[in-house]
């Protein structure tokens, strides 16, 4: 190699592996280095010949391969591995080197990392990287957060290798801290309540409308021309298309109906709690997943306990499955609300000044949750910098108010007919507690103030007050 890198990452599984081919496609050398030296080896062997990469085999060997200032990139499970990688990482460098933990890392974990680094004169940056396995080879969207410094040194690679969409990269710095995988984080909560909305909806053009696998295919990719245009609406149309190479049959049938998580949805709903921000398509979409994991008392359930009776569709079904698609669209742009509101939130808490046009930007392309509407997003945010919620942006509001009837009618005909819809239904009633003047919440605090002389406040003079309720 020519020149000597001053990049390098560790840990080659798949996204790690994927990365590094990037960043070598790209032309800037890189050294990678795994626990298991086998796969260094095996990696260098078989992509070696896409850029200018070397491999080593051990820790002392890997830092010394990079020219400071380095700059490391982490892909491990994140925890007690990413500690662990860096104290054995840490004896080695040098003032000025950057760490970056580029896994889903918890937030709060990322702005203790870049305390105890920073007595040492070293950087650490919390980057939150979406895309999975294609977007790593091919463009992921990159949320870098930490020293602004420290970004400074990395911008240029990870520019380049981000996704790009009309020539802007899905790339920007995110804030200080622990922002960086903060903002990942809701992105993962958004991408859960995304998935159930759109599992639900598959529910409901299933067993309401009664459509076949190859009638559910082109409802999605009719949606995929239209608002809902998505990654994830264009992949659950290949999904319903795919068949089973050993059975012929349709391959999303011989899936078992119980949804794993890796825990970022819990941690933006527990976040949530601790904020106060009802962030409830997201939380929902949650406990959807965990009230799956319970298939083997689902089963037994089924055969005792009772649902509708004699239940039937009402109306016509082709405006029934407009008004799936019309309810989709209506609590997506709930759950994108929330999950803005939620970061707009961190950001206030914990003094990070966070730009949500740009993050609406970034997630254009290379990550699981990009959507054409995101265009709509930035422009909200540009065209009123300190609006409040994206409900209340015109255009959504409008969007809004045109689904809404669609909306309604799913799910009162899914309570007709048994079929659970959390996440659709949290969302309209979030919709229509937000859009309420008045709620009933003065009984709640009136109950407080009787059994725990909690107090109250007046509509009609200011103060705090405590009554006696007879």
């Amino acid at each position: 190699m020519d020149k000597q890198p001053h990049f390098g990452l560790t840990g080659l599984a798949v996204m790690g592996q994927n990365l590094a081919r990037n960043i070598a496609r790209n032309g800037f050398p890189i050294a990678v280095h795994n626990r298991t030296t086998a796969k260094t080896q095996e990696f260098v062997a078989q992509y070696g010949s896409e850029g200018p990469i070397v491999g080593s085999t051990d820790v002392a060997s890997f830092v010394a391969a990079l020219a400071p200032p380095r700059a490391i990139m982490i892909m491990v499970k994140a925890g007690q591995p990413v500690d662990a990688v860096i104290a054995e990482l840490k004896p080695h460098l040098s003032r000025g080197d950057v760490l970056i933990d580029g896994g889903n890392s918890l937030y709060t974990d990322t702005a203790r990392r870049i305390q105890e680094l920073e007595p040492d004169g070293l950087h650490f940056l919390g980057t939150g990287v979406s895309g999975g396995e294609e977007g790593a080879l091919n463009g992921p969207s990159i949320m870098p957060g930490g020293p602004h410094a420290a970004y400074e040194l990395v911008a240029p690679i990870f520019n380049k290798i981000a996704a790009q969409v009309e020539g802007t990269p899905c790339c920007t710095y995110i804030g200080e801290g622990g922002a960086g995988h903060y903002v990942k984080m809701v992105h993962n909560g958004i991408e859960y309540a995304d998935m159930q909305l759109i599992a639900e909806a598959y529910d409901l053009l299933k067993n309401a409308a009664g459509k076949t696998n190859e009638e559910i295919a082109e409802a999605f990719n009719e949606w995929n021309r239209g608002d809902l245009d998505s990654f994830l609406i264009d992949i659950t149309t290949r999904i319903f298309q795919t068949k089973d190479p050993e059975t012929g049959d349709y391959l999303v049938d011989k899936v078992l109906d119980r949804a794993a998580q890796k825990g970022t949805g819990k941690w933006v709903s527990q976040s949530a709690l601790d904020l106060g921000i009802p962030v409830t398509a997201i939380t929902e979409a949650v406990f959807a997943r965990y009230l799956s994991s319970f298939k083997e008392q689902r089963v037994e359930a089924a055969k005792t306990l009772p649902g509708p009776v004699s239940a039937h569709l009402t109306g016509d079904v082709s405006s029934f499955v407009d008004a799936i698609r019309d309810a989709l669209y209506a609590s997506k742009v709930v759950a994108y609300a929330q999950g803005f509101d939620q970061m707009l939130a961190a950001a206030r808490e914990y003094g990070w000044n966070l730009h949500p046009g740009e993050i609406a930007m970034i997630w254009r392309g290379g990550c699981i949750i990009r959507a054409r509407f995101l265009d709509r997003i930035k422009d909200a945010y540009e065209e009123n910098p300190s609006l409040q919620n994206l409900l209340m942006a015109p255009y959504f509001t409008e969007a809004v108010r045109k689904g809404q009837e669609g909306w309604r009618r799913v799910i009162t005909e899914a309570v007709a007919l048994g079929i659970p819809t959390p996440a659709f239904s949290s969302a309209l009633a979030y919709y229509d507690g937000y859009r309420r003047e008045s709620l009933p919440a003065n009984l709640i605090q009136a109950q407080r103030d009787l059994f725990g002389a909690h107090t109250y406040e007046r509509v009609d003079r200011p103060g705090s007050f405590h009554s006696e309720w007879g």
